[in-house]
């Protein structure tokens, strides 16, 4: 959905940044220093955002590791939410690079706390890495005979495969929901962060309970 509608918005891709890499070496070979250095920033607001996320993910985790995705994702809501709200304003005044940034950071921020809260097993900013280890699991389920290692791929399978769904899944929405709300179905991709963060805490909470009866 950020994807999709930052492009629509901006003009920008602003979940990863390897065409902004290749652009930026392109601005410096035609000597138009300027518009390189904007996509130097594209691609270090990215970074930024994976930095500050990692900052804070091993703050929280000597304090409560349970916890070390909330102030991530928290801030990654804020930065929705305001985009959302916003963005007439940065349009208006034909200043599209902000709205760029701020999400650019924003997906920092995802990529880099899912990437460490999975021990690098899962990216939910971009496919490349998602249909590579797709790609190269499929054809391990040829090779590997041991049940262990079946039921080991399969799920891991099955999971790049919801995640491929979903992110398709928010694209499309993303798209048609582009066409009525403009640039503030960011506001949407805010609650349902903030909906995944409600729904944690109650199973977490759900868990414990068990866990007492039990005892």
């Amino acid at each position: 959905m950020v994807n999709v509608g930052g492009f629509l918005a901006v003009q920008r891709l602003t979940t990863n940044v390897t065409g902004h890499f290749a652009f930026f070496v392109d601005e410096l070979f035609k000597l138009d220093f300027w518009h390189g250095f904007v996509y130097f920033l594209y691609i270090f607001f990215f970074f930024l955002g994976s930095f500050v996320s990692g900052l804070l993910t091993e703050f929280v985790a000597r304090k409560n590791e349970r916890l070390i995705y909330v102030l991530p994702v928290i801030i990654e809501c804020i930065i929705l939410l305001c985009v959302g709200l916003l963005y007439p304003y940065f349009i208006e005044n034909s200043r599209p690079d902000p709205i760029a940034f701020s999400l650019l950071f924003a997906m920092g921020l995802q990529n880099s706390l899912v990437t460490t809260i999975s021990n690098a097993a899962v990216r939910t900013t971009h496919l490349t890495g998602l249909f590579t280890d797709l790609g190269i699991e499929l054809a391990q389920l040829f090779f590997y005979k041991f049940p262990a290692h079946k039921v080991r791929l399969r799920s891991s399978i099955k999971l790049r495969f919801t995640i491929v769904g979903f992110f398709f899944l928010g694209g499309i929405s993303g798209g048609l929901l582009y066409s009525l709300m403009n640039l503030h179905i960011l506001v949407i991709a805010c609650a349902l962060l903030l909906a995944g963060l409600v729904y944690d805490n109650i199973r977490f909470g759900v868990i414990r309970l068990k866990r007492k009866l039990r005892a």
